[in-house]
C-alpha cells in the first residue's frame, strides 16, 4: 500500500478525471470497465516505479562522500572519540609525509619543514572551510592515492646549484644544473590538499564539544600518534606498516556505506608503498639501498642520493682517508675516536694503519648494522673497536675519555634534525664550540682531523679557520682536485712534532693531476671568516644571509596560504578570523623551535631526543588544559609577565652557558629555561581558547599562525636562534594587546547598569 499511495500522491490531478466522473455514469458495466482500467494503470505505474528503483541504484552516498559531508552511521559516532581519531590520523600522516616523501624526492630531505608548513596550512584551511554547507573535494583516501602515485611515478630529483648554501650532491659534475623549483610547489600543494578533508571534519567536531574538552582529546590523539611513530622508528619498520596503521583511524572514521570504497583506495596506497620499498632498508633517518661495488662490497644509496658512502676494501677508498697516516707513519695512534663512523670504512682504514683502540660513534643504527653485516673488511667485528650509537656532539660533551686522535669522518647528512628547524643532523657537530670541546678531549700529543668532499673551496677554508681558532694554531690542510673538491684538515699538538720546513704555507699547484690527487697543501693562514657557532650553526651558509632559494620557497608558501584562505574560507568566517589566536600561534611556533634547538644542542640531534621533546611539549599542553579546567584563571596578565621574564633570561644567556658538565644539572636547567616558557604559553593559549565562542575558527586561526611562525624560523639564518626570542616577545605582546582590546569591546557592549 505504501508504494501505491506514493504513486497516487505523485500522479497528476488530471489522471483521476475518469474516476471522478463515475458518479455520472449509470451503466454498471461501463463503471466496472472504467474502474478496472484505472486500477490497472495505477498498478502499472507502481510496478514501473519499483523497476526504476531497482535498476537505478542510489548514489547519494557517493556525492555526500565527495562533498566531504559528515558521515552518516559511522563506525565511531562519539564526537570526543572522533576528535581523538582525527588528531591521531593527522599527526601520524604528518610524520609519515615528513619521513616518506623525502626518501624519494631527494632534496626535500633538506626541506622537511616545508612539508610541516604544508600540513599546518592544510589543517588550517580545512578547519576554515568547516562551515561551508557544500564543499566538493577529493576525500582523504583518494588524495593519499594521488600523492603516492605522484611520488612513486616521478621520483623527483631536485638538483640544486646554489652559490649561497651547499647541499650534498650540489656542485658535482652530475648535479651542475639550474635550481629546479617545480618539485616544491607540486609536493607542497599535494600535502596541503591531503589534510583539508580530514581537517574539515575536525573543524565540524569542534563545534559539537566544549573547546577545552575538544582540545584535550586533540592532544591525547597527538600524543598517541607520536608514541606510535616513535615505536616504528625504534624497530625501523618500513612504510608498508606506516600506511597500514594510517588506514585504521581512517576506516573507523568512515561511514558504513563508504567502507568498501575507502578500504579499496587505502589498499591501493599500501600496495604502491610496498612496491616502492622493495629492497630498501629503513632507518629512523633514511631509506637505504645497497648496490654492488667493484671489486667487492656495496655502495650505500641514501634517499636516492647515489653514493652517499661505500663499503669497499680500505685500499680502494679515496686517498684522503689515508693522508693522515702517511704524514704520521708508524703505529703512532693508540686510542682514536671516529665521529660519523657510518658503515665502517674510516674504522677499517684506522685498523689497517695499526690504531690500537677505536671508539666508533654513529647516529644511524641501521647504517652501522649494515656495515657490520656487509663491509668486506668487517671492521666492526674487530675486538679493538667499540661501537656507540649516539649523536657525535652529545658523545663529545658527555665522555670523560681522552683520545690521541679524533676524526670527523665525512659527517654530511641528508636530513634535518627536526621538521621544525633548518638544522641538519651534523649542524651542532661542526661548530666552533664543538671543535673546542674536541680539543679538551685530546691528549697532550693528539690530533683532530676533518676530511670530506667539501665541494667548494670557501667551505674548506671556513672549517680550517674554525679548527685553527679552536687550537690557536695554523692547521695543516691538504686539498684534492679532480671529481669534487675534497680536503683534509689536521690540527692539534702533534703538528709541532713535524720536521721544520716539511710543509710551508698553504699553496696550490698550477696544474692538477688526473684523478683525485693533492692540488694544494700547507699550513693554512687564519682569517676572520664568520664561523658556525652553537647559536648560528649554519656551516653550509657562506655568511649570515637569507638565501634566495628559501625566499622563493616562502613566497610560494605565501601564495598557497593567501589563495587557499580566500577560496576555501566563507566570507563570514574570514570576518571572524581570530587575530589574537593567530599571534599566539606565530609566537608559540618560534618558541617551540628554540626549545627543540636547545635540547638538540644539549642532548643530541637523534630521533629519540626529538620524539621525547615533542612528547614533553604536548604533555605540557595537556597539563595547561587541566590547570585551566580545574582553576578558573581570571587574570592572565601575571602569566604574560612571567613569560616575558623567562624569555628575557633565555635571551641574555648564550647557549654555551647551558652546557654544564653534569648531565642531570644540564637537564634541570634546560627544563626550566626551555619548558617553563612553553608551559606558560600554553596556560595563556588554553585560557583564551576556553572562552572562545567559535572554537573552530579560533583553532584554525592559531594553526595559520603556527605556519607563519614556521616560515619565520628561517630568519635564524640571519640572526641566529637566540635572537628569535625577540620575535617571540613581540608576537606575545601583540596577542596581549589584542586580548585586552577585545575585552574592552565586550565591556562596551554590555548594557548600562
Amino acid at each position: 500500500m505504501s508504494e501505491f499511495a506514493a504513486y497516487l500522491n505523485n500522479k497528476p490531478r488530471s489522471a483521476y478525471f475518469q474516476v471522478s466522473q463515475i458518479k455520472h455514469v449509470e451503466d454498471p458495466e461501463v463503471v466496472q470497465g472504467i474502474v478496472t482500467e484505472n486500477i490497472l494503470q495505477l498498478y502499472e505505474g507502481v510496478l514501473m516505479r519499483q523497476s526504476a528503483t531497482q535498476v537505478s541504484p542510489d548514489f547519494s552516498w557517493l556525492w555526500s562522500w565527495l562533498r566531504i559531508d559528515a558521515p552518516t552511521k559511522p563506525f565511531v559516532a562519539n564526537p570526543r572519540v572522533r576528535i581523538l581519531l582525527v588528531s591521531f590520523a593527522m599527526l601520524f600522516f604528518e610524520l609519515l609525509c615528513i619521513r616518506w616523501i623525502p626518501s624519494y624526492v631527494r632534496y626535500l630531505s633538506y626541506f622537511n619543514n616545508f612539508i610541516l608548513l604544508a600540513s599546518f596550512l592544510g589543517i588550517g584551511l580545512g578547519m576554515l572551510s568547516a562551515r561551508r554547507k557544500r564543499f566538493w573535494f577529493l576525500p582523504l583516501p583518494l588524495m593519499v592515492v594521488l600523492l603516492v602515485i605522484v611520488v612513486g611515478l616521478n621520483r623527483f630529483n631536485l638538483r640544486i646549484n646554489s652559490t649561497q648554501v651547499l647541499y650534498y650532491g650540489a656542485g658535482e659534475a652530475q648535479s651542475a644544473q639550474a635550481e629546479n623549483f617545480i618539485v616544491l610547489p607540486i609536493i607542497f600543494g599535494l600535502v596541503t590538499a591531503c589534510f583539508i578533508p580530514l581537517a574539515r571534519s575536525f573543524g565540524q567536531l569542534f563545534t559539537q564539544v566544549e573547546p577545552l574538552t575538544a582540545y584535550t582529546f586533540d592532544i591525547v590523539g597527538s600524543l598517541a600518534g607520536i608514541a606510535c611513530f616513535s615505536v616504528m622508528s625504534y624497530f625501523s619498520l618500513p612504510p608498508l606498516i606506516w600506511f597500514a596503521i594510517l588506514a585504521v583511524p581512517i576506516l573507523l572514521l568512515s561511514a558504513r556505506r563508504t567502507l568498501l570504497v575507502v578500504a579499496a583506495a587505502l589498499l591501493v596506497s599500501i600496495v604502491i608503498a610496498g612496491q616502492l620499498q622493495r629492497g630498501a632498508y629503513w632507518s629512523p633517518y633514511y631509506k637505504i639501498l645497497l648496490h654492488p661495488a667493484i671489486p667487492s662490497g656495496y655502495i650505500v644509496d641514501v634517499n636516492n642520493a647515489g653514493g652517499h658512502q661505500s663499503m669497499i676494501p680500505w685500499q680502494y677508498k679515496e686517498p684522503f682517508y689515508r693522508r693522515l697516516y702517511q704524514i704520521f707513519p708508524g703505529n703512532s695512534f693508540h686510542h682514536a675516536l671516529i665521529l660519523g663512523a657510518g658503515s665502517g670504512s674510516d674504522v677499517a682504514t684506522a685498523l689497517a694503519y695499526g690504531v690500537q683502540s677505536i671508539t666508533a660513534v654513529e647516529i644511524d643504527p641501521t647504517i652501522q648494522q649494515l656495515g657490520t653485516r656487509y663491509h668486506p673488511d668487517h671492521p666492526y667485528a674487530d675486538p679493538r673497536v667499540k661501537v656507540v650509537i649516539n649523536d657525535g656532539r652529545a658523545f663529545l660533551q658527555n665522555t670523560n675519555e681522552k683520545f690521541d686522535l679524533i676524526i670527523y669522518a665525512l659527517p654530511d647528512s641528508l636530513t634535518l634534525t627536526s621538521s621544525n628547524t633548518s638544522l641538519r643532523l651534523e649542524s651542532f657537530l661542526l661548530t666552533q664550540e664543538s671543535l673546542e670541546t674536541a680539543r679538551t678531549r685530546l691528549t697532550n700529543n693528539g690530533l683532530v682531523v676533518l676530511y670530506n668532499y667539501y665541494r667548494q673551496q670557501w667551505l674548506a677554508e671556513k672549517l680550517a679557520n674554525m679548527a685553527g681558532h679552536a687550537f690557536n694554531q695554523e692547521p695543516l690542510v691538504s686539498t684534492y682536485g679532480g671529481w669534487g673538491r675534497a680536503a683534509v684538515i689536521i690540527v692539534g699538538p702533534r703538528l709541532r712534532t713535524l720536521p721544520a720546513g716539511k710543509f710551508g704555507s698553504y699553496h696550490e699547484q698550477t696544474k692538477a693531476k688526473r684523478g683525485l690527487s693533492v692540488i694544494g697543501e700547507g699550513y693554512f693562514p687564519l682569517t676572520s671568516v664568520r664561523p658556525a657557532t652553537d647559536d648560528w650553526p649554519f656551516l653550509y651558509l657562506r655568511d649570515q644571509s637569507f638565501p634566495m632559494l628559501y625566499i622563493l620557497g616562502l613566497a610560494m608558501v605565501g601564495v598557497f596560504a593567501l589563495g587557499g584562505t580566500l577560496i576555501l574560507a566563507p566570507r563570514k568566517v574570514l570576518r571572524r578570523f581570530d587575530w589574537h589566536m593567530f599571534f599566539l600561534g606565530v609566537a608559540f611556533m618560534l618558541l617551540e623551535v628554540k626549545s627543540l634547538t636547545t635540547f638538540a644542542l644539549l642532548f643530541g640531534s637523534t630521533w629519540l631526543v626529538n620524539s621525547l621533546v615533542f612528547f614533553a611539549i604536548l604533555s605540557s599542553v595537556l597539563l595547561a588544559v587541566l590547570v585551566n579546567g580545574r582553576f578558573p584563571i581570571r587574570r592572565i596578565w601575571p602569566f604574560y609577565l612571567l613569560l616575558f621574564a623567562i624569555l628575557a633570561l633565555n635571551l641574555l644567556l648564550p647557549p654555551e652557558t647551558l652546557l654544564l658538565p653534569n648531565p642531570v644539572a644540564r637537564y634541570l636547567l634546560a627544563s626550566i629555561l626551555a619548558f617553563a616558557p612553553v608551559f606558560l604559553a600554553n596556560i595563556i593559549f588554553t585560557n583564551a581558547f576556553r572562552d572562545s565562542e567559535t572554537a573552530d575558527i579560533a583553532f584554525a586561526s592559531n594553526l595559520i599562525g603556527i605556519m607563519v611562525g614556521g616560515a619565520l624560523e628561517y630568519f635564524s639564518m640571519l640572526m641566529g636562534y637566540r635572537l628569535l626570542l625577540l620575535f617571540v616577545m613581540v608576537f606575545y605582546a601583540c596577542a596581549l594587546l589584542l586580548r585586552n582590546r577585545r575585552k574592552v569591546e565586550l565591556i562596551a557592549f554590555l548594557p548600562e547598569q
